[in-house]
């Protein structure tokens, strides 16, 4: 069950699409924005069209204000009454042995929780992101006690709690004691794996598809390394492209210019998704900006998994050790360097190999990867029903 769907659902499942009442449309019509565009994504268009680089502007407050009161505990509260009446009509005429809900959005656990009230069947709770224990919770401390107590409330009658990490399991445990927590990390569509690669560029082409998050990813210690081994010709810059794939940002194009590199970075802007995909399976290298704040230690970045499918070799950089480290080194499907240092040596050593064959070579332990398929991720998921629904 989810809120009307962008495009067809896939037709091998019952999908019910409801109704929702958009929370913030009176700020789209305040703002005379698009209603059928989410207000953020909106926003940072405006910002970009302003030149608004601050992310505490004048626009940035106002948001979060608006966001405090009315978005609570989240933007999709409109969604939730709709949603109790499809999932009644769902359990009124269907053999429903548990109910999955999955945040974001938390509202989904609010609508799970009234349905478990009303038809006492086994109720699991799933959190891609924490809720108050997120690590980039956006409100106000006052806010935040308040939603603590509607987190607390709400999972009282859960009978079992999912997080998308071992240290993310960890800390919901920490807050939610009395409740079984089990870790599921996402995973990758086994469809989308390159089975069949395909010729690789001629250049060292190191390319970075999806967004970025400007003050919490940095590609600053990837252009520190290729200016210092450039600047030193131990690598050759007539060699290297640097690409990126998603929305345009400014701070890209001007910290390549700072570090000299504008001839080798370059931006592609918004590509179709069958286009990202394969400029990653024809790349020497995939790059994954890891989260700069030493508290993101249990979070995986989505780009890690979309990258294992990929089946080209990943190069981490920045950041502290973390999983994304733990999940590189268990199937083998790329290097992570968090100092200068350590960037610069694996660059270079990347670099020679590329020189000597022509390609990067690729050793990811297919054994180990497919754990982190999405086919896996649904068997834990039956095996922690298979048990509450004995």
């Amino acid at each position: 069950m989810t809120a009307a769907l962008p495009g067809r659902p896939n037709p091998q499942f019952e999908v019910v699409e409801t109704q929702h009442r958009d929370s913030l449309g009176w700020a789209k019509r305040l703002f005379k924005l698009d209603p059928e565009q989410t207000l953020m994504a909106q926003i940072a268009q405006l910002k970009r069209k302003l030149r608004i680089r601050s992310e505490r502007s004048p626009l940035d407050i106002l948001l979060a204000a608006i966001g405090e009161i009315t978005a609570y505990p989240d933007p999709q509260k409109g969604w939730r009454a709709y949603a109790v009446e499809a999932g009644k009509d769902i359990l009124q005429r269907h053999s429903i042995d548990a109910i999955i809900s999955t945040s974001p959005p938390v509202t989904s656990h609010i609508i799970a929780k009234e349905l478990k009230g009303e038809f006492k069947i086994p109720w699991v709770a799933d959190f891609r992101d924490l809720w108050t224990q997120n690590y980039y919770y956006p409100y106000s401390p006052l806010r935040k006690r308040v939603e603590r107590k509607l987190e607390l409330n709400t999972l009282s009658v859960a009978d079992v709690l999912v997080a998308a990490s071992q240290p993310a399991a960890g800390d919901l445990h920490s807050l939610h004691k009395q409740k079984p927590v089990h870790s599921i990390p996402n995973g990758f569509d086994p469809a989308e794996v390159n089975t069949t690669p395909g010729n690789l560029t001629d250049k060292f082409t190191i390319t970075y598809t999806g967004n970025l998050y400007p003050g919490k990813q940095s590609p600053e210690p990837l252009f520190t390394a290729l200016r210092d081994l450039i600047s030193q010709g131990s690598i050759n810059a007539s060699d290297i492209e640097v690409r990126f794939y998603g929305a345009r940002a400014g701070w890209i194009d001007k910290q390549a210019e700072c570090y000299g590199l504008t001839a080798i970075v370059r931006q592609f802007g918004m590509v179709p998704r069958e286009i990202a995909l394969n400029k990653q399976r024809e790349s020497q290298l995939l790059l994954l900006l890891k989260w700069n704040d030493s508290k993101q230690r249990g979070v995986y970045s989505a780009k890690v998994f979309e990258y294992l499918a990929a089946r080209r070799p990943v190069l981490a950089v920045g950041g502290f050790p973390d999983v994304v480290d733990q999940l590189l080194d268990e199937t083998k499907a790329g290097v992570s360097g968090q100092t200068g240092e350590e960037i610069k040596a694996l660059l270079l050593r990347l670099y020679q190999e590329y020189k000597l064959t022509g390609a990067v070579s690729y050793s990811g332990d297919e054994a180990e990867i497919d754990n982190y398929s999405g086919r896996e991720m649904a068997k834990k998921f039956a095996s922690i029903l298979a048990i509450i629904t004995r």
